[in-house]
Parts: structure tokens; sequence; C-alpha cells
């Protein structure tokens, strides 16, 4: 069956970026974010990091939103929820400065756009832990708008995470495809090269791989975007 639909992952696929590094340059802003209100730095950290397992933990049972601020809940009680308009807050705005922990590839959005003047309907299939306002601005750091995606997963509008395999079921079946059809395109061997057990073809970029088992990549096609569009 002819592939009509590209798969695409955010976080070093179409942004290029050191995940260490942005995970820990955005934790330190957003703990100086809360600081003033209370919140103590690793503390605050290490809840977020209880939010976001309870997040990959998640079963289809609640939305990913409400599984991480459930969790944060059941470590700083409901007078967190009063402090919501206050992370909010900080990824309309300091939140954006964390872009200098990202690279930029100018190949990534001509890609995505010359696939969709070829007629291949695409998707943004980033692992769904972070609110839509943060996903939108990543997007925009790549380069891209989130319009031009047929479908964008955010912790609002998904129930599960990667490397879950229901992950991808549900985004096939909204966006009414058969894995057959479909291409997924990223840099991390255990989170995106698992849909080949749907049936679903993988390509691995390796401009900012990630290969924590250490497998062997050449079980997979792999390359550049140059040779993703090759490969189509």
């Amino acid at each position: 069956m002819d592939i009509n639909t590209i798969l695409f992952d955010l976080d070093g696929t179409l942004l290029p970026m050191d995940q260490e590094k942005f995970v820990n340059g955005y934790f330190k802003m957003l703990a100086a974010k809360l600081v003033p209100y209370g919140y103590e730095p690793q503390q605050l950290i290490n809840a977020i990091l209880a939010g976001i397992e309870a997040m990959i933990k998640n079963d289809r049972s609640q939305l990913n939103e409400d599984a991480f601020w459930k969790r944060f809940v059941d470590i700083y009680g409901d007078k967190v929820l009063a402090d919501k308009p206050v992370f909010e807050d900080f990824y309309k705005n300091e939140f954006q400065d964390a872009r200098s922990f990202c690279g930029f590839n100018p190949k990534a959005a001509e890609t995505v756009r010359l696939l969709k003047d070829k007629g291949y309907r695409v998707v943004l299939a980033t692992n769904p832990l972070f609110p839509s306002i943060a996903t939108e601005s990543r997007i925009r750091w790549a380069g891209l708008e989130p319009s031009e995606f047929d479908l964008y997963t955010t912790y609002e509008n998904t129930s599960y995470c990667k490397p879950n395999l229901d992950y991808y079921r549900d985004i096939l079946k909204r966006i009414n495809c058969r894995p057959e059809e479909c291409l997924m395109v990223g840099n991390d061997v255990g989170e995106d090269m698992v849909v080949e057990a749907l049936g679903m073809q993988a390509f691995l970029l390796t401009d900012c791989l990630i290969n924590t088992q250490k497998k062997d990549i050449t079980a997979y096609p792999h390359g550049s975007f140059e040779q993703l569009l090759s490969m189509l």
C-alpha cells in the first residue's frame, strides 16, 4: 500500500536539540518563575518529573493534562491549582527564551512543505507532555505553523504517551488511516521506531540521534532530511 501520511516527531527531529540541555534549561527557567510563589526549586523539579511519569503511565483513563495535575495536587495539595495561571504565563513569556537551547534546520520546514505540496498528509506526533501553547511555540521555532499539520498532539488532547503503541493507534484512529499508509519520522529509536510493530514504516533521522538501548540502527532506513526525501 502506498504511503499517504507522514508522522513527524518534533524535538530532535523537526527541531534540532540536545534533549538533556533543553530539559535542564527549561526546568531551571520554570523553577525561577515559581520561586516567588513559594516553590522550592528541587522539589518543584521532582514534582514535574512525577507528573511526567504519570502521563507516561496514562492508559486512556484521563487526558494527559489531568494525569499531570492530579499528580501535582497529590504532592502540593489543591492550592497548586490556584497557581495554574502562573504556569500558563510562563509558557506565554519566559518559555520563549528556551529557544536558545535549540538549533534550527531550514531543511525541516522545507521537507514538511514539500511533502504537503506533493499531496501527503502531515501529522506532528510529538510526545504529548507539553501544553498546546508550548508545543505551538516549538513548532514555530522549527520554522513552521501549527496549522500546517493535520493533527498535533498535546497534553490537552491525548491520553497516551510514547512509546506506548496505543499512542500511535490513537493517532491512526483520529486521522482515519491504516498503519501501512503511514511513515513515522523520528530521532529516538526507543520511542519512534516502535511503530514497526503496528505495520507502519519508519525513518530514523540521525542528526540528533537518541539510542539509549544501543540498537543497531542499520535495521532502519536512516539519515538526513535529504535521504528521507530520496527514500520517499
